[in-house]
């Protein structure tokens, strides 16, 4: 089963069949709205609203655990996050689509990021933080769809809301940032936990407010081309999942095996519960 993280536009495909609403309560809190269950060209697919309808969430204020974790209870295999992001780099035009494959972690540290603790240490890898697997069928996708795309990159994930002063800007750029972003570092991080593959179609909406020539990003500017991307995007998705029956030749499905290093004798019962489907195979 597909996952889709974004805006609440991309569950109104056309094809999409069977679809559904489906409210779920997690042990880590309520997700961010309702999943919309739907099969598109016979393969079963979640979509959710990262912001919820209406963008209600400030992206510190989403609830990143349960959004997963209720992917992760629904069956999700593979999620494709869609973002609208800024450009970072000259060849990135507003417009083109990036599949970063890299993250700088510009956020507070306040945002909760693993779903260990509580009497369970686990140390996931995360050099290479999105699945390349997806990220390569997305990247296909996206050319299929027509769209200049960017296979790889950097993606600098600020806090917010508000966007970049001119100076961080330059310095995103210096340390070798290619996009910047607000959401999909701490998604990419629980997908991992939650052996899940996760690739991101980025959409380049803007120049944030290092490029001369260009207006300084504003929420006007973004919107317009978003409604642009959108469509693109339902492109996308739509070549990725005939693509898609999606033989997982990645490691994703196992990286808890050899993670969890608390011995089982002493982890909690009711820690092992809350976690659920995310350690069943290993903590049974």
């Amino acid at each position: 089963m597909i996952g889709v993280i974004g805006g609440s536009g991309l569950y109104e495909m056309e094809g999409l069949q069977q679809i559904e609403e489906i409210t779920l309560d997690t042990p880590f809190g309520q997700p961010s709205d309702a999943y919309i269950t739907g099969v598109l060209n016979g393969v079963k697919m979640v979509f959710l609203p990262r912001h919820g309808r209406g963008h209600r969430l400030l992206p510190s204020e989403v609830n990143y655990r349960a959004n997963i974790y209720g992917m992760k209870q629904l069956g999700v295999q593979r999620i494709i996050s869609v973002s609208a992001v800024g450009s970072l780099k000259e060849e990135v035009i507003p417009g083109h689509i990036v599949i970063p494959d890299q993250f700088i972690d510009r956020t507070r540290g306040s945002r909760q990021a693993t779903f260990f603790g509580e009497g369970v240490v686990a140390h996931v890898g995360f050099a290479d933080p999105t699945c390349a697997c997806l990220s390569d069928k997305l990247f296909r996708a996206a050319q299929a769809a027509g769209a200049v795309t960017h296979k790889g990159g950097t993606y600098i994930c600020m806090e917010g809301p508000a966007f970049s002063t001119r100076a961080e800007s330059f310095m995103y750029r210096s340390i070798g940032g290619d996009i910047i972003g607000m959401t999909n570092l701490t998604e990419a991080k629980l997908a991992r936990e939650a052996e899940i593959c996760y690739g991101v179609i980025a959409l380049s909406t803007d120049y944030d407010c290092w490029h001369e020539t260009h207006e300084d990003v504003t929420v006007e500017a973004i919107l317009e081309i978003m409604h642009k991307n959108v469509v693109m995007a339902k492109e996308i998705i739509r070549h990725a999942v005939q693509d898609s029956v999606l033989e997982q030749n990645c490691s994703c499905s196992s990286v808890l095996q050899y993670a969890i290093i608390t011995d089982r004798a002493v982890i909690p019962a009711e820690t092992i519960a809350k976690l659920g489907p995310i350690v069943s195979k290993y903590l049974p």
